[in-house]
């Protein structure tokens, strides 16, 4: 319980009714969620306007409600606060309301299109071998300290972000490491967090079903920089032309990264082979048990993050160097014939290009390449095409096939992947909307030493198909397909 007005931001109140120093038990920004004693923000979403359910709110209890436009009529039981931007200050009392945790914590901040996975369960993983107790917010989990706690977006919402960073603070938790979504920052979702650093990986071709333009999309990202106070630092990729962007007004410290260029932390590739990267990191040669190029980003990334948080550069290197790919990035699993199948999340045109490019880079190419992918459904459909047809240029035989369709037809989004197959290209491409009898056909056709791409779902445990999410693993598909084959 906590009295109103000590979490009330007064620079976002536009005018108030009702008393004030009630006291009040949670945050709520679902009607259907309100229980007696609670706040209701009527916060305007994409979808539906928390407005249209002020009256719910208060029927099931509400104590206040926060809204940017109150009802002609407003009853004198409730206090009522106005303010222009509901889902700012959700945020920031949020952050009062758990005694600003945010402020207690290491909290490292990581966007862009690809890498954020990796590279934060990478530095949850470094800090929590360097020592110390660390919180980590991601796609695929949460994490108090040692503690699991399912993750449901790839940023979560404030209260609960809040409410889990509070949690680490309660552990002991020095650190956090976060995911941050274009859809978070947009949203403000991240709003009244106090950030130590933020990390640009890259901007490409994705969430457009959201952002409608790549402009936008961009805005939103660079908005994650705009915010950061001057105690933080921002690392940017230099090599992506939009990692300067990200720098332009930001008051934060600024920072690069670069494989391809000078820069504050450089790498270069010294070998890359399917056991690892041999990386050469600031002047120091390290084998890594990562692969693939764009791996060689997150580990510097990773690395120049470390150091800019006060930690010693050869220790930790030498730990990188211990720590295996992440759930789903980059899984190798090994079959009769000495057939190689990698299953990776990639699951946008630039994540696919750079995974089948790292796959024929390290081949001998007297073997073929068999990728296996599809396109979600009910998301930016723009990038279908592209997907399709860079998978078939890089590959010696496509089968293509449905991801998660979710509400949309799988044959429908099959339709638009195949427009954008080049005619040259058509004769290496199977059509298979069953993704087990794809990966089937792909395990079956695969000869000796030959290597098999299983894209776009990576680490999910599911296929989720007319709203309903059904078992499926990609990499227990391949496993039992590998012990009939045997």
């Amino acid at each position: 319980m906590k009295k109103l007005s000590l979490i009330v931001p007064q620079h976002l109140v536009l005018e108030s009714r009702g008393d004030m120093d009630i006291m009040i038990g949670s945050l709520q920004f679902d009607s259907r969620q309100v229980r007696p004693g609670d706040v209701f923000f009527a916060v305007r979403g994409s979808v539906s306007d928390g407005h249209d359910f002020i009256g719910m709110a208060i029927e099931k209890g509400a104590s206040a409600i926060v809204c940017e436009s109150c009802p002609v009529e407003m009853s004198g039981f409730i206090t009522w606060i106005k303010t222009a931007d509901s889902a700012l200050m959700l945020g920031e009392m949020a952050s009062a309301f758990y005694d600003n945790p945010s402020f207690k914590l290491q909290l490292v901040g990581i966007t862009g299109t690809n890498g954020k996975t990796t590279t934060v369960t990478l530095l949850h993983s470094l800090f929590t071998g360097l020592g110390y107790k660390a919180g980590l917010l991601s796609t695929i989990k949460n994490m108090v300290g040692e503690r699991g706690v399912p993750a449901t977006h790839t940023t979560a919402d404030p209260v609960q972000i809040n409410r889990l960073l509070s949690e680490m603070c309660e552990e002991g938790c020095e650190y956090c490491f976060m995911e941050v979504s274009s859809h978070a920052v947009d949203q403000k979702r991240i709003a009244g967090l106090r950030f130590r650093g933020a990390i640009f990986s890259n901007l490409t071709h994705d969430h457009l079903d959201y952002h409608k333009t790549f402009d936008a999309y961009l805005k939103a990202k660079k908005g994650f920089f705009d915010g950061l106070p001057e105690s933080a630092f921002a690392l940017v990729n230099k090599d992506d032309k939009n990692g300067p962007v990200m720098l332009q007004n930001t008051r934060a410290a600024k920072f690069t990264y670069s494989l391809q260029s000078m820069a504050d932390f450089r790498c270069r590739i010294v070998e890359n082979e399917f056991s690892g990267l041999h990386l050469s990191i600031d002047g120091q040669d390290v084998w890594f048990r990562l692969i693939g190029s764009f791996n060689a980003y997150n580990i510097l990334s990773v690395y120049a993050a470390a150091v800019l948080l006060g930690q010693e550069s050869f220790r930790v290197l030498t730990l990188l160097s211990s720590m295996g790919p992440v759930e789903g990035r980059f899984n190798s699993i090994n079959g009769p014939g000495n057939i190689t199948v990698i299953v990776d999340y990639a699951h946008t045109p630039d994540a696919l290009k750079n995974v089948l490019e790292t796959i024929n880079d390290i081949r001998h190419h007297n073997e073929k390449l068999i990728t296996v992918v599809g396109a979600g459904g009910n998301r930016d459909a723009t990038k279908r095409p592209v997907m399709a047809r860079i998978s078939a240029s890089l590959s010696d035989q496509l089968v293509l096939t449905s991801d998660n369709p979710r509400f949309e037809e799988p044959e429908a989004i099959l339709e638009e992947m195949m427009k954008g197959i080049e005619i040259t290209d058509a004769r290496k491409v199977l059509v298979i909307a069953d993704r087990r009898q794809a990966i089937k056909t792909a395990v079956t056709l695969a000869g000796e030493n030959d290597i098999i791409l299983v894209a776009g779902k990576g680490h999910e445990t599911y296929q989720e198909i007319k709203g309903v999410k059904y078992p499926f693993d990609d990499r227990e598909i391949v496993k039992e397909l590998f012990s009939i084959k045997q």
